[in-house]
């Protein structure tokens, strides 16, 4: 293990020992690191937390602090982060908040950059990008392969679907669309089905197209939201990336941006 002499490493902390720890660092207790991370200078880490492997800390972070929330009295509650990140300088990350031992939770093979802020309770897949700036407040769930534009604010309990674009400065109290392509250019709303994200990811162009028309019918037409699933459904639903859209719209309670 390569620890430069002067981090501070709590006796309980748990690293493997092909960590490196940078100059002024401070792990605290109940910190476990697997194999292959990196820790740059500077960084402090809190626990309970748990860091999968290979994860990149950069300058300044600061991972598994008290969350920001009146409500909490100094239940045990943590922080889980999968392999492969990489953390940005003066990222936050919280842990949870509650009675019940509640968890903060970052997928695997996410890219946080500079000064993103993950409130207490969130949820990240994997394979997210948050730009610079970004913040979400307590108990926002965010799926995968999804991309946050920088300086965004998303508003508690609001849900980002997989696979959209949302685009930088966007304000959020209403749930994301999965693929869908949303920016506060103009009123925030929805410009049509993330196009080069999907065929970044591999979607086909058959499915890409049921998922623009799909989105024609929910954005664009005159129908409301409930009128326009039932058309969906009326037309039937062949593509299983247009049937995840309408099972997201219909699971939400606090409704969908359009």
């Amino acid at each position: 293990m390569k620890v430069h002499p002067t981090a501070v490493i709590h006796s309980k902390a748990q690293l493997a020992s092909s960590v490196t720890v940078g100059p002024y660092t401070v792990i605290g207790e109940d910190v476990e690191l697997g194999e292959d991370c990196e820790v740059m200078s500077h960084v402090v880490l809190q626990g309970p937390a748990k860091f999968g492997k290979g994860n990149k800390i950069f300058p300044y972070a600061c991972i598994g602090q008290d969350p920001q929330d009146l409500k909490y009295r100094g239940e045990r509650t943590s922080v889980e982060i999968g392999d492969g990140n990489v953390l940005r300088e003066f990222i936050t990350i919280h842990r949870g908040t509650g009675s019940e031992g509640t968890v903060t939770r970052v997928g695997s093979h996410n890219l946080l950059m500079a000064y993103v802020h993950i409130a207490h309770d969130c949820q990240l897949g994997s394979h997210i990008i948050m730009s610079n700036g970004a913040s979400l407040a307590g108990h926002v769930e965010i799926g995968d392969h999804a991309i946050v534009g920088a300086f965004c604010g998303i508003h508690q309990f609001c849900r980002v679907g997989a696979y959209s674009f949302l685009g930088s400065y966007t304000i959020v109290n209403k749930d994301i669309l999965p693929y869908s392509k949303t920016s506060a250019d103009r009123p925030t709303g929805v410009y049509g089905a993330n196009r080069l994200g999907l065929e970044r990811v591999g979607l086909q162009k058959e499915d890409i197209d049921e998922l623009q028309a799909a989105f024609r019918i929910l954005c664009r037409s005159k129908l409301n939201t409930t009128q326009a699933l039932e058309k969906l459904e009326a037309d039937g639903i062949k593509s299983s990336h247009v049937r995840s859209l309408v099972d997201f719209i219909k699971t939400s309670s606090r409704g969908v941006v359009k």
